[in-house]
């Protein structure tokens, strides 16, 4: 289990480098390392790297990894391996509060931008909690993927007719509502990366508390859990870490869906394995996306979340049919 983490971080370690040489201009091994580590200001390569490359590659690995413990976390909520961050209409609200926003005032401050998300985010979890309740107070699985659905595609229907009522906001968002990486403010973008490491790591750390959970609720009140304390916490954690992606990188989707999957099939079922692994291989993931995003189409690039679509939507197609198999 070991060898298999160590050989993960390898691989993201050699992706990292390969996103920081990679774009519409190469660079090679001896530049990075110069710029790096011997900065002169006055190299235009060394600016470009320091305040372009490098933080775009801890924004996608960020980004990666807070959309896949998000997606662990939330299909061992529901139960359901189709889940994803996108269930609690998390991403829609948040997406939705911040073109809300944007056709009224000018929003400057990313700051102002991640409050907005995680604003829009809470909003439309919470309606998805409450209308997902049964009479006793618990949460049904196949109420909350209901609710999710019918108030992602409100969000979503409120988000097109802003954009087509306010042409000078279509122009601006419709690259960032397809997911993006390239941000104009990457060099102030550390700080703003701060609150999804810190929910990660909440994350991990409560991972025991979600497997005890997932043993069955039978054991998990014999042992003395308080199960819808612990199924809010992880509601929480869900759309902290989703709404966080949102504002840093817009709306990419399927990381939250395949990657807890992949971490199963390599670390097992025990979350206090798959959500470290989940931060791992999501980083992994969206670094390779956003690597391939880049060059596919020299000197432009696509959206990231064009690419993880494309990677992801074969995926999806191929799990709900052995779902579907396994269940006729």
């Amino acid at each position: 289990m070991r060898m298999k983490f160590l050989l993960c971080s390898s691989l993201l370690a050699i992706m990292a480098v390969l996103s920081i040489m990679t774009g519409a201009r190469m660079y090679s091994l001896s530049q990075l390392t110069e710029a790096l580590f011997h900065t002169d200001p006055s190299r235009a390569v060394d600016s470009i790297i320091r305040t372009s490359r490098l933080p775009r590659t801890f924004l996608a690995m960020g980004v990666g990894a807070f959309l896949a413990v998000a997606g662990g976390l939330m299909q061992a909520l529901t139960r359901n391996p189709l889940a994803s961050p996108g269930l609690f209409g998390v991403n829609a609200g948040a997406a939705l509060m911040i073109v809300l926003a944007s056709s009224f005032f000018a929003i400057g401050d990313p700051w102002i931008t991640l409050l907005l998300a995680f604003t829009g985010a809470c909003a439309t979890s919470t309606l998805v909690w409450f209308a997902s309740k049964v009479s006793n107070g618990q949460l049904n699985p196949l109420r909350l993927v209901l609710a999710g659905i019918a108030i992602t595609a409100l969000c979503n229907a409120f988000t097109q007719a802003i954009l087509v009522i306010d042409q000078e906001s279509l122009d601006t968002m419709l690259f960032w509502l397809a997911g993006s990486l390239a941000s104009n403010d990457l060099q102030h973008i550390y700080p703003m990366l701060a609150p999804g490491v810190l929910l990660v790591i909440a994350a991990c750390l409560f991972a025991g508390q979600m497997s005890v959970l997932n043993a069955g609720e039978d054991i998990a009140r014999g042992l003395g859990q308080n199960i819808a304390l612990v199924r809010l916490l992880a509601s929480i954690l869900v759309v902290g870490l989703a709404g966080c992606a949102v504002a840093l990188a817009g709306n990419i989707g399927f990381i939250g869906l395949i990657v807890p999957h992949i971490a199963r099939q390599l670390f097992g079922s025990d979350l206090r394995r798959t959500l470290p692994a989940c931060a791992l291989l999501g980083a992994l993931l969206l670094l390779a996306a956003d690597i391939a995003a880049r060059v596919v189409i020299l000197p432009q690039e696509v959206p990231v979340g064009v690419m993880t679509a494309l990677m992801g939507a074969p995926f999806f197609i191929l799990l709900a049919q052995r779902r579907g198999n396994h269940a006729g």
